[in-house]
């Protein structure tokens, strides 16, 4: 058997490929009228669109028995949502002139070109270029049925998204795929950028998105809708640069707006001959500069129209020195390694000097100025003096006045790491041995923050600290809190999830001032007091991360800690960097959440900009807006990590409607997910986590309410209560998740797990917290045979007709499964994914079969369980081995974090297994730890996803 899934595809039918593993939208192509005066290839012809909204002849709508509706369509339905889920199609009249016509499914059909990945149509050549930078614009799908190309014709009506209406109450089990599906379409006319062929004028989601792809024209109107307006920022989408390809304007010409100080962009307009341009956010005139159209490396003209920044929404400047407030700085990375008897017990320090020293290769350093700083920590602090020029060992000097601590020498400490290699090495082997047998109990980490900072504050850097103890002596130093009296409890935020010592914020503040950023690395058996350290890298941009009960002796623990540590380091970063918003005149940017200091009231401060989270922004309306359409840019100047003074800037153009059904329509539920999670972080720390719970709920009622009564047609008496437009349709089922979260369910969880569940969850990019909320269940044993292999394509080609095969590196993964135990069998093998860990069940009734295949045994209980790794077969010993994998190290694969997920393998219940499993502490803790991944699922002390919809329908107004 070929190691390979063949699939065959018809170039003539199209021309670009879907990405692996992605459902094929499901939305209704969108019609594009001809604009006038324009070439037909920016619109469809009207002569492919002889047909008109009053000789609309619908298809018959047919459910396919097969699926039920759950995500598929029949093929009879020729792309339109099957009647079951579009109950009540909502026609829109033209905000823009005329009533808006149906697409080609509800007439004769249209001739259309390629759709991109996010709906714009997309040349072939073009696409092969954009780098996903762009094309925000979304392939159609459901409930989108009007509309939906980025470019509609400028003399024509523009016709927003079309409205469906589902019934949440006949949705169970709800349909998953739509969690994969994009935002509904950004629609746009295609006089809205400056080059009507650019097929990356608007910004990708995966960069930036908004909660509502049609903003509303006032205040009242957002308020009526009980929909927030909100922005997903997310500048890098990688942790390195070679895999993220962001077009970059070298040549140092910026051009900005004399009034606003927006960036030239997609979306302004040449006016005065194309001597001036017109800001598209508060639509001042400013000169083009001189240099636009010259090449001064080549000392030749150059054509404007192929300028980067015209042409694309993410774009990357290299700035001109007017942008540097000093010489751009080298990279420092200060190690901070707790050596008291806790840590050199459990085998941390021992660990982490060999990851560092296995990872000095990988840390940014293509200019060779990087520099290293090393203090070890228990009761005292001890530093390491390089001798400059000598391969020697370091001296160790240590300081045990931690009262005020000081640097005990003026140089040699911190270091070149190029010009040190040999000695940082010889350092790192010899590391542990400093503090062997030690019995000091101790950590001073305040002491130490202080000496790290006062080392580097005058240069900026990463303060990264490795620690298995509670801060005990010294400045910050904390108490175990009473978890047995608060925990589960009305007071449990006040007493367990704020900061027990105002130091942590304070200094984290210092250290944003001086461009210092710290990230946690915490590990142990013990309490951490998380909720308290983890002020540190929320204030300077950093990170804290978790490894409970990590003992070297465990092999995959060492695994993980040091894998996700090397990732870190290997991490390219932006230094001394900021983030601003600009939108257009009657907006304000009103909420900023994410992991960064507001330095302003809207500019953010980050030491270094971290690949690897993402941020969101709250958005007010202050005034009526009489234009179609509003523009965002956000703007990160920073310094590269090789001393590089850059702008990265990304647009975004919405376009507006004054009518809710259109607010509705265009609504993207997973930004909107995004943001009610930042909210109800906000109220379960500021308040108690059942007023977040409640929170989320209000929230839920609040937005089905007004759908009931103001977009329901003719709100029929007696109609479901729980009507909500198709494209969100999975917000319930998102939120409802959210509250069944490690952060905030309601039974007692341990304080360090809970406070750095609420951590990531504010600091997630958005496909990583739609896994965390609404884990990812893919059932093995049923899997197609192609799944866990490497695709092999065959296309058709066009010209000579002949086919051709390709090789894809992309391993093909199954289709997911609801989250409830209704769609196991008894018999089956299960891979869950929450974000963080995978959990391989292996039911206690699995054929045994699957259990020798996949184990080399056909004793089911004598397989390892717990934290492991499965047995590794070649292809042609077991080929289910082989695939099995093979998708959990494509799971693994992640090219924009540094986590590493272990897998956790559990064997299920069943009434034949023997007494002495069922007597298993551990395994009993592990079946209901993997079990909590079925958030729909109703357990002992929470309801399921089916009771959650009777607790909405009983709480909206009729």
């Amino acid at each position: 058997m070929s190691l390979f899934a063949a699939r065959n595809i018809d170039t003539q039918k199209t021309n670009t490929m879907a990405s692996e593993g992605y459902p094929q939208p499901q939305y209704a192509v969108p019609q594009a009228p001809a604009s006038a005066n324009l070439n037909q290839g920016y619109g469809v012809s009207q002569l492919n669109q002889n047909f008109n909204a009053m000789n609309i002849q619908q298809p018959e709508q047919v459910v396919d028995p097969a699926t039920m509706g759950q995500g598929n369509l029949h093929a009879q339905t020729n792309g339109v949502y099957p009647q079951q889920y579009a109950a009540t199609p909502v026609q829109p009249a033209g905000q823009y002139g005329e009533v808006s016509q149906y697409p080609a499914q509800y007439g004769q059909p249209a001739a259309q070109p390629p759709v991109s990945q996010y709906g714009g149509a997309q040349r072939a050549d073009v696409a092969a270029t954009a780098g996903g930078m762009g094309g925000a614009s979304g392939p159609v799908g459901y409930g989108y049925g009007v509309g939906s190309s980025p470019q509609m014709g400028s003399a024509q009506a523009l016709h927003l998204n079309q409205l469906y209406t589902t019934d949440l109450s006949k949705e169970l089990p709800p349909s998953i795929s739509d969690l994969s599906l994009p935002p509904p379409p950004l629609v746009l006319p295609i006089t809205a950028q400056i080059i009507p062929t650019s097929t990356t004028a608007n910004a990708s989601p995966e960069y930036f998105r908004s909660t509502l792809n049609v903003v509303p024209t006032n205040g009242s109107l957002l308020k009526k809708s009980k929909l927030p307006l909100a922005l997903v920022v997310r500048p890098y989408n990688s942790l390195h640069d070679e895999t993220e390809e962001v077009p970059v304007a070298k040549d140092t010409i910026i051009s900005r707006c004399r009034r606003c100080r927006g960036y030239i962009n997609p979306f302004v307009s040449l006016t005065e001959g194309g001597r001036r341009w017109r800001c598209n956010f508060c639509n001042l005139q400013n000169d083009i500069p001189t240099a636009f159209d010259f090449d001064e490396s080549t000392q030749k003209p150059t054509n404007r129209y192929e300028r980067v920044e015209l042409n694309h929404a993410v774009t990357e400047f290299v700035a001109p020195k007017e942008y540097m407030a000093r010489t751009p700085q080298p990279i420092v990375y200060t190690f901070i390694i707790d050596v008291s008897s806790e840590a050199i017990n459990s085998g941390l320090t021992s660990t982490v000097a060999r990851t560092i020293l296995e990872s000095l290769d990988r840390i940014p350093n293509e200019n060779k100025t990087a520099r290293v700083f090393f203090i070890g920590v228990d009761s005292s602090l001890h530093y390491f003096r390089f001798k400059e020029g000598l391969d020697d060992a370091p001296e160790m000097l240590i300081v045990s006045d931690i009262d005020d601590p000081f640097l005990p020498s003026p140089e040699g400490l911190l270091v070149n790491l190029e010009e040190n290699r040999r000695s940082v090495e010889k350092l790192l082997l010899d590391f542990p041995a400093y503090f062997e047998g030690t019995a000091n109990k101790h950590f001073a980490l305040g002491p130490a923050l202080r000496a790290g900072h006062k080392m580097i504050s005058s240069i900026g850097g990463k303060l990264i600290v490795f620690s298995s103890s509670l801060p005990s002596i010294g400045e910050g130093k904390l108490a175990t809190r009473d978890e047995g009296a608060h925990s589960g409890k009305p007071k449990e935020s006040q007493a367990l999830l704020n900061a027990a010592d105002s130091f942590y914020k304070s200094f984290a503040v210092e250290c944003n001032s001086a461009q210092v950023t710290i990230d946690l690395f915490l590990t142990g058996s013990k309490y951490q007091d998380v909720a308290t350290l983890s002020n540190l890298p929320r204030y300077t941009a950093g990170q804290t991360h978790f490894y409970p009960s990590w003992l070297c002796t465990k092999i995959e623990d060492v695994n993980k800690l040091s894998k996700e540590i090397s990732e870190h380091l290997s991490m390219d970063i932006a230094l001394e960097a900021v983030l601003r918003v600009r939108c257009s005149t009657g907006f304000r940017m009103s909420g900023f959440f994410g992991n960064f200091f507001n330095r302003s009231s809207d500019l953010c401060s980050f030491p270094t900009f971290p690949r690897d989270q993402s941020y969101v922004i709250e958005v007010s309306i202050e005034e009526t807006i009489v234009k179609p359409m509003v523009y965002f840019q956000a703007a990160v100047l920073h310094s590269t990590c090789f001393g590089e003074r850059r702008i990265r800037v990304m647009n975004l153009a919405i376009p507006t409607s004054s009518k809710l059904d259109d607010i509705y329509a265009s609504a993207d539920q997973l930004a909107i997910t995004n943001y009610f999670t930042h909210r109800a972080i906000e109220k379960g720390l500021s308040s108690s986590l059942s007023a977040a719970r409640d929170y989320l709920t209000r929230s839920l009622v609040e937005i089905l309410n007004v759908y009931r009564k103001d977009l329901v047609p003719g709100n029929v008496t007696g109609s479901s209560p729980l009507l909500l437009s198709t494209n969100l349709r999975m917000l319930p089922l998102l939120l409802f998740s959210l509250t069944k979260h490690l952060g905030f369910r309601e039974q007692r969880v341990p304080a360090d797990h809970r406070a750095i569940a609420l951590n990531n969850l504010g600091s997630l990019p958005l496909p990583q917290l739609i896994k965390t909320i609404y884990p990812t269940v893919y059932s093995l044993h049923s899997m197609p045979d192609e799944c866990g292999l490497p695709e092999e394509i065959v296309q058709v080609n066009e010209v000579t007709g002949e086919k051709e095969v390709f090789t894809s590196t992309e391993i093909l993964l199954p289709d997911p499964i609801n989250d409830t135990k209704a769609s196991w069998e008894t018999y089956g093998l299960y891979l869950m994914d929450n974000g963080s860990e995978l959990f391989l069940w292996v039911s206690g009734d699995v054929v045994p079969g699957l259990v020798e295949d996949l184990f080399g045994t056909d004793n089911l209980y004598s397989i390892q369980t717990g934290k492991t790794e499965l047995p590794e077969f070649s292809f042609e010993e077991s080929q289910f081995n082989f695939k099995v994998r093979q998708i959990i190290g494509k799971i693994r694969e992640q090219k924009d974090s540094i986590l590493w997920k272990s897998l956790y393998i559990i064997i299920g219940g069943s009434s034949i297994e023997p007494m002495e499993m069922t007597q298993q502490r551990d395994l009993m803790a592990l079946r209901l730890w993997a079990l909590s991944c079925l958030v729909e699922d109703k357990s002992q002390f929470e309801q399921g996803y089916r009771e959650f919809l009777a607790t909405l329908r009983a709480k909206i107004t009729v």
